[in-house]
């Protein structure tokens, strides 16, 4: 059975910064990557970030570039946000692509088929 298990909200105030985990157990030895994404009241869920297995390879969306780094360890995935502002609030969730869907998919939710139940985080002074 697949978990995925985020920690690490929370509050933070604007210029802080965060790091979001992400537990993975039970997902195919082979799968193809992490994705982070998050979603905020009344919007639709946006990726954010995105980090191959096998390679390592990571994308981020043009809103979080600079700003955010994902990276993985093993069974853990992990999303460092600095200079957080407060149109970053939302629930963030990492998700696992289990096959390659191609780059199209890899900020695009449709092409993860686990997620996790989300981390609330919150910027605002």
């Amino acid at each position: 059975q697949v978990q995925l298990v985020e920690s690490g909200g929370g509050l933070v105030q604007p210029g802080g910064s965060l790091r979001l985990s992400c537990a993975a157990s039970g997902l195919p030895l082979d799968y193809h990557g992490i994705g982070w994404f998050r979603q905020a009241p009344g919007k639709e869920r946006e990726g954010v970030s995105c980090i191959s297995r096998s390679r390592g390879t990571t994308h981020y969306s043009d809103s979080v570039k600079g700003r955010f780094t994902i990276s993985r360890d093993k069974n853990m995935a992990y999303l460092q946000m600095n200079n957080l502002k407060p149109e970053d609030t939302a629930v963030y969730y990492c998700a696992a692509m289990e096959w390659d869907t191609g780059p199209y998919y890899y900020l695009d939710p449709r092409g993860y088929g686990y997620w996790g139940q989300g981390t609330q985080v919150t910027v605002s002074s």
